[in-house]
């Protein structure tokens, strides 16, 4: 497997300057969800800073500096709290692709994640012969300029939330297409620094898409649509011109066209809104008006909308750090004043679910969709 290699100028050279906004007030501290789980300064957002000056200056980076940069789930809660409004996000991105460029990284825990990417198309080792067992119908070779993107996840791992999108869709009459082999995003690969490998990706999944003539993607994923929406122009730039929209605005516009007719469900639940939906892109409202449109009584968290809690999934740590990731969903599960959590990030319907299951807790949680 080949990865980055050293002998390019050092990437973070052009983060220098978001590093020096910073004035180490230190009031993203407590609002970290890794350094509420860990209580280790260097596990906070000061400390990642700190850490990325270091390395963009081409300082050595010890295990837990390294460990500092990559268990950091890009939720966004820090840029929040902060009054100089420093891109964290950002200088974590920017910090794992210079470790990958020095050779660091990636790490152990990143490898077969990788080589599943590049063996078998997605990020969970599912076998692609499987990956539409969920359809509750024979699958159809249609053409649409709209592409309804699953991704891995809702593919293999969480297929309540394929099958449901899938089935809400049709009965709302969008016009749609699927794809028989779908293939991977690439998020992952540009979580963990290889930017090369996630542009070759990101690359040929433009070029197949332009084949095909799509114009316009609707996935289930948050992860999936902040990749296409954010990274594939920012990566590919004018080469990648297609309308990306999340499920919820989609059906948020339906039901406000009035082309969705619900049936009430007497229920009560506690919406989570994800960070990649929320934080990043102001997905608050939406969501929630297509709850209430199906009669749910929402329950609200103590931190919600731009303060909402993050699930420990993102931005690659369950994959490295499986023990972390579930104590920060544990700690939300515990927070949510329901029985059942509502949200529309398929990884985070995962990682609560398994925190559940594993920490003995009697919450469930269910993607949106389901409840249509």
């Amino acid at each position: 497997m080949i990865f980055e290699r050293v002998g390019v100028p050092s990437v973070g050279s052009g983060r220098m300057e978001e590093i020096e906004k910073c004035t180490r007030c230190e009031l993203c501290v407590d609002v970290c969800p890794i350094y509420e789980a860990t209580g280790k300064e260097a596990f906070s957002p000061l400390a990642r800073i700190n850490a990325a000056k270091r390395i963009f200056e081409g300082g050595s980076a010890p295990p837990e500096m390294i460990e500092a940069i990559y268990n950091c789930p890009e939720c966004g809660r820090c840029e929040v709290a902060c009054p100089s409004v420093v891109n964290v996000t950002s200088i974590v991105e920017t910090a794992r692709a210079e470790l990958v460029r020095r050779g660091v990284a990636p790490l152990e825990g990143h490898k077969r994640i990788v080589s599943w990417i590049l063996e078998l198309g997605n990020s969970v080792g599912g076998d692609p012969e499987k990956r539409l067992e969920w359809l509750s119908e024979e699958f159809e070779e249609g053409e649409s300029s709209t592409l309804l993107y699953f991704g891995c996840l809702p593919s293999y791992l969480v297929k309540e939330s394929a099958k449901s999108t899938y089935l809400a869709l049709k009965r709302a009459g969008v016009d749609f297409m699927i794809l028989r082999n779908e293939g991977c995003c690439g998020v992952y690969l540009y979580d963990a620094g290889l930017r090369d490998l996630a542009e070759k990706v990101f690359r040929q999944n433009a070029e197949r898409f332009g084949k095909l003539g799509i114009e316009r993607i609707i996935t289930p994923c948050a992860g999936c649509y902040r990749c296409f929406k954010r990274y594939y122009p920012k990566v590919l730039g004018e080469k990648f011109e297609v309308e990306v929209r999340h499920v919820v605005e989609v059906l948020d516009e339906l039901m406000r066209k009035g082309r969705m007719k619900l049936e009430k469900k007497e229920m009560e639940v506690t919406y989570h809104d994800p960070c990649r939906l929320g934080r990043k892109e102001g997905l608050y409202e939406a969501p929630r008006r297509i709850l209430e449109r199906c009669g749910v009584k929402i329950r609200e968290m103590s931190e919600s909308r731009e303060n909402g809690m993050c699930c420990g999934a993102g931005a690659g740590i369950r994959s490295l750090y499986k023990e972390l990731s579930m104590e920060v969903a544990a700690k939300v599960l515990r927070a949510a004043p329901s029985e059942t959590l509502v949200t529309s990030c398929p990884f985070c319907v995962f990682n609560f679910k398994y925190a559940a299951r594993k920490g003995g807790i009697k919450k469930d949680t269910k993607y949106i969709t389901e409840l249509l």
